[in-house]
C-alpha cells in the first residue's frame, strides 16, 4: 500500500506534469525549428513530431500517476483505522 505522503507526492507530480507539458508544447509549436516555413502555416518537421510524441507520452503517464495516487488516497479513506 502507498503511504498517504507518497500518494500526495504523486498527486503533485501528476498535476505538475499535466500543467507543464502542454505549456512546453506551445513553446515547441512556436519554435522556428518545428516548421519548414512560416510557424504554424507550413509542413511540420521531425523536431515537432518527436516533441509531440514525448509530450503526449508524458501527459499520459502523468494521468496514470494521478489516477494511481487518487485511488490510493481513496482506498486509505475507506479502510478503518
Amino acid at each position: 500500500m502507498i503511504s498517504r505522503r507518497a500518494a500526495w507526492f504523486l498527486v503533485l507530480a501528476g498535476v505538475f506534469n499535466i500543467v507543464i507539458w502542454p505549456r512546453f508544447g506551445l513553446a515547441i509549436w512556436n519554435d522556428e525549428r518545428a516548421w519548414e516555413g512560416a510557424v504554424g502555416d507550413s509542413t511540420p518537421t521531425g523536431f515537432l513530431w518527436v516533441h509531440a510524441v514525448l509530450i503526449v507520452a508524458a501527459v499520459t503517464i502523468a494521468i496514470g500517476v494521478l489516477l494511481v495516487a487518487l485511488n490510493a488516497l481513496r482506498s486509505r479513506r475507506r479502510r478503518p483505522a
